[in-house]
């Protein structure tokens, strides 16, 4: 399968929650991130293209404020390959606000190698 990506991505180094916003429940996990999308692990696999309000819980370094809400869609979801219970699951940003955006880079800046 061809390379889409248009940014280039990092691995993620910080463990930061992310709750789907409209369920409260917890989703999953950054494992990498790019300035358009993230990956995450998660416990349970997730739809694919379909659009997701997503909460990322900050860190008092991070931001002033607990947490962020953005619209991310699911582009594909697959189970580890060591650990089946596992899921990878990558997710494009659709929406975010610019104070928002900021904060996102910011974070890919510190925690991203």
């Amino acid at each position: 399968m061809p390379e889409r990506r248009t940014a280039p991505r990092k691995k993620f180094i910080l463990y930061l929650r992310v709750m789907d916003d409209d369920s409260q429940e917890q989703l999953g996990h950054m494992v990498e991130v790019s300035a358009t999308g993230l990956q995450l692990e998660t416990s349970a696999p997730v739809l694919v293209e379909r659009d997701y309000y997503l909460r990322l819980e900050l860190t008092a370094e991070l931001a002033d404020r607990p947490y962020i809400v953005f619209i991310a869609r699911s582009k594909w979801c697959k189970a580890d390959n060591i650990q089946p219970n596992l899921f990878h699951v990558g997710f494009a940003i659709r929406e975010i606000l610019p104070e928002d955006r900021q904060i996102f880079v910011r974070i890919i800046q510190k925690y991203g190698v």
